[in-house]
């Protein structure tokens, strides 16, 4: 990759930090808050619910088995996480990778979150962590010729797997 020096740019991307450091705006409810508050956790595709943060599977996956780790509370910022709330989000990432260890048999899971929209999130109004289960060779010809990923199972059926692995753990609740 080749660099190039330009030092001049930094006054223009300096404008653009301090709008975005003027005051919080009112987020309206994002579709992580509309799920958890409906109660339709089929329909939503809510896996597991916790004190402080829930299990949602994404509807949209990068791979079977797909996880989404979010905390109730609505917050953009990850610094706003209180420590109760980090804490039990990272407890249930390794809740999520026993069950999915437990029911899919990953050989590696990418973890992390996208902060803010420019960094990738699609839904940057409330912080949530992925966990992608990933198995040697799982990226095949459609992505590279297509860009085009195949999830060869069913997410009402890899919810059900997944809601009764997250069940049978015990004392971890």
């Amino acid at each position: 990759m080749e660099r190039m020096w330009s030092p001049w740019r930094s006054a223009y991307i300096d404008t653009f930090k301090g709008k975005a450091a003027k005051g919080k705006r009112k987020m309206k409810q994002s579709l992580f808050t509309e799920a958890w508050k409906s109660r339709a956790d089929d329909r939503n595709l809510i896996v597991w619910r916790g004190k402080h943060c829930f299990v949602i599977m994404n509807r949209y996956p990068y791979n079977s088995g797909h996880l989404m780790v979010v905390p109730y509370r609505q917050t953009d910022d990850f610094q706003e996480l209180t420590p109760e709330e980090f804490g039990e989000v990272m407890i249930t990432v390794q809740r999520a990778i026993r069950a999915l260890n437990a029911t899919m048999h990953p050989h590696g899971f990418n973890f992390g979150a996208n902060l803010g929209r420019v960094s990738g999130a699609g839904v940057d109004e409330h912080i949530h962590f992925h966990l992608v289960p990933r198995w040697n060779g799982d990226t095949n010809f459609m992505p590279v010729l297509a860009d085009t990923k195949v999830i060869s199972e069913d997410l009402r059926k890899t919810l059900k797997i997944l809601q009764k692995a997250f069940r049978e753990q015990p004392g971890r609740d």
